[in-house]
């Protein structure tokens, strides 16, 4: 989830020179429509909001999304309908809400976990889940990849990089840990993606440079399989407090287990939100599971190009858009591209379903 605050870069770490991605043309992409959901709405007595993550649910034909946050209850999601089609975005109908279980059968207590994103098997219609630990002067809590029944039940933990173990001098920094997750090869292969750079892969994105975080491959057993550098984009203007991530990570074929969409999203104080979608290709990337630092390491990151950039788009407004899914296709063929928005629960910002078509 992208806070309001300030992210400092490492001090003493090199800096990175990551040149920005070319802008080459796009696949074809056209704007359907949006739609706001009311603020404070409440469904199931869980108010809605803090919105990271959607996902298309095949056996349902509903959406399913996480709240990222336990300071307004416990860790929870919610089910919706929301008709899309040539015509725009229908009303976003919320069906239901259920509560994450720890394995003892309890909630998740408030500031417990960090929820970020969420997928529904497409083999079981199990739900896994990511939440990004704690990093604190007084805590280290891992963070975790967590499989869920749908009624929101424990049912096992995934195996994560040693890498992205919270510990005092190494690990993901505060807030910039698994935002992204998506299966992949018809759901053999389960891939997560750290919203910024390890503490050893040097600084985060300035407006001046770009930053290395990393993509890692597992098999849906739990098995790592291999990781991958990624190139954030630097900071689209300057001015203090500026920050960007990546927020979501999508499959872009369900059956290839090398393309994916990712999106980069980027706050500025006084110039707002920029969210940028890139499909990146990890063939011929290097593997970089067993290198402990990128920094002044030989690899080659994973190739992206731009998909679309919300500017370009006639939206009400860019807001802090975090997640994106698949859904149905379109008479025409195209594919329905779904996103929604995180509000943080501040009055001043919105929770915007998004969809696009693409071919």
């Amino acid at each position: 989830m992208l806070k309001r605050l300030t992210t400092g870069a490492l001090a003493g770490c090199l800096l990175l020179s990551v040149a920005p991605a070319a802008h080459a043309s796009a696949t074809p992409v056209r704007f359907l429509g949006e739609r706001i959901v009311p603020h404070a709405l409440t469904v199931g007595n869980y108010p809605v909001g803090e919105l990271s993550s959607i996902d298309y649910d095949p056996r349902t034909g509903e959406y399913v999304f996480i709240a990222d946050d336990t300071a307004e209850g416990p860790a929870r999601f919610f089910t919706a309908k929301v008709p899309v089609s040539s015509a725009g975005v229908g009303p976003v109908s919320f069906t239901g809400a259920g509560l994450f279980r720890q394995p003892g059968g309890s909630t998740y207590p408030e500031g417990s976990v960090d929820p970020e994103e969420m997928r529904v098997d497409p083999v079981t219609g199990a739900y896994f889940w990511s939440q990004e630990g704690e990093r604190s002067a007084t805590v280290l809590a891992d963070p975790s990849i967590r499989v869920a029944r749908r009624d929101g039940g424990y049912v096992r933990d995934l195996p994560i990089p040693d890498d992205e173990r919270m510990r005092p001098e190494s690990g993901p920094r505060r807030n910039l840990v698994l935002e992204g997750l998506t299966f992949a090869a018809g759901g053999t292969l389960v891939v997560s993606s750290l919203e910024g750079p390890l503490l050893p892969d040097g600084p985060v994105a300035t407006a001046e440079h770009g930053a290395l975080s990393r993509i890692t491959v597992q098999a849906r057993g739990g098995a790592i399989l291999a990781q991958y550098a990624y190139p954030q984009e630097p900071v689209f203007a300057p001015g203090a407090g500026g920050s960007t991530g990546v927020s979501s990570i999508l499959a872009a074929d369900p059956l290839d287990p090398s393309r994916y969409l990712v999106m980069e999203r980027a706050f500025v104080p006084g110039a707002g939100d920029k969210v940028r979608i890139y499909e990146i290709d990890t063939r011929g990337a290097t593997d970089v599971l067993r290198t402990p630092s990128l920094v002044g390491a030989q690899v080659r990151p994973v190739r992206k190009k731009l998909l679309l950039d919300l500017d370009d788009h006639p939206l009400s407004k860019v807001d802090n858009v975090e997640g994106m899914t698949w859904g149905p296709r379109l008479p025409s063929g195209e594919r329905t591209l779904v996103l929604v928005s995180d509000d943080n629960f501040s009055a001043n910002q919105i929770t915007q379903v998004i969809a696009f078509a693409v071919r």
